[in-house]
């Protein structure tokens, strides 16, 4: 089992001492990734449905920072050497995919290959509003972008066309440390399931019935003829942080789960102590 931290870019980790401490702590501790998450704009007042809390809101105050995840992550990749940068996940749809591709190209090559694109579909219609973007179609428009970034990643004068995308005969470099980056599908919905069965090179659930999404994984993955084993799961576990952790990792192996991720905001109250915090949990959570 694999381990990374999860809402990296919040709290006390948007200052830029604390998260480089964050990832060479992590690093230090044997976790292998860091996992953004991301936000441009958040307005004061919203009707849009929070999808991951009980009152429909995103906790704490719109006014809280949360820095661009690509930025951050280059920060962070400049501190550390091993660790995988991951957004969990950048709001794809909210993007144009050849600047998003230069830019996560650019970072994953001057880090030697250890950025992750995890996407997602968004939520938060006055965001997209706001940003001049349209929220009807964003995961046909993310399906389709998702398909534009490996087209620019793959070759020079590339073509591509598409409802929302077209381009011919174009080239965009550096092109990504290994040739591609990995692109892990984030969502509860069995249709973000079905997405990354389909499409995906992982899977980042954010909450729902872990056995029956990666069931869906997998099913979509065959209907595809894609290989399902293949298929990276990044998911959590409350058990993680009861009294018995090793039982809780043994479910998560059980269900096809390959890296379990504890949030950052564990943290937070003490983000100082972050490198023995952190080696404590690696300690409990292994038996070493």
């Amino acid at each position: 089992m694999k381990f990374g931290i999860g809402f990296a870019n919040t709290g006390p980790f948007v200052e830029p001492a604390a998260a480089a401490e964050l990832g060479r702590a992590a690093e230090a501790a044997g976790l292998d990734s860091l996992w953004t998450v991301e936000h441009v704009i958040v307005p004061k007042e919203y009707e849009s449905t929070y999808p991951y809390s009980a009152n429909g809101k995103m906790p704490g105050s719109h006014e809280a920072p949360i820095p661009d995840p690509l930025i951050w992550l280059t920060w962070v990749g400049a501190a550390t050497t091993t660790l995988k940068l991951a957004t969990g996940i950048v709001i794809l749809p909210q993007r144009n995919p050849a600047v998003l591709a230069k830019e996560v190209a650019t970072l994953d090559q001057l880090t030697g290959g250890r950025m992750v694109l995890g996407i997602g579909v968004g939520w938060l219609e006055e965001e997209f509003d706001a940003l001049g973007v349209p929220f009807a179609q964003r995961g046909a428009r993310s399906d389709e972008y998702t398909h534009a970034l490996r087209a620019l990643w793959a070759s020079d004068d590339a073509d591509f066309a598409g409802e929302f995308v077209n381009f011919n005969g174009i080239s965009m470099n550096p092109k990504p440390h290994g040739g591609t980056v990995p692109i892990h599908i984030g969502g509860h919905s069995k249709r973000a399931a079905r997405r990354a069965g389909e499409l995906g090179d992982g899977f980042f659930p954010g909450k729902g019935n872990l056995p029956e999404l990666i069931d869906v994984v997998q099913q979509s993955a065959a209907g595809a003829n894609r290989d399902a084993s293949a298929i990276e799961i990044t998911a959590s576990h409350p058990g993680l942080f009861g009294s018995d952790a090793a039982a809780a990792i043994e479910e998560a192996e059980s269900w096809g789960v390959h890296r379990l991720i504890i949030p950052a905001f564990l943290f937070a109250k003490d983000p100082t102590n972050i490198g023995d915090a952190l080696a404590m949990f690696m300690a409990n959570a292994t038996g070493a």
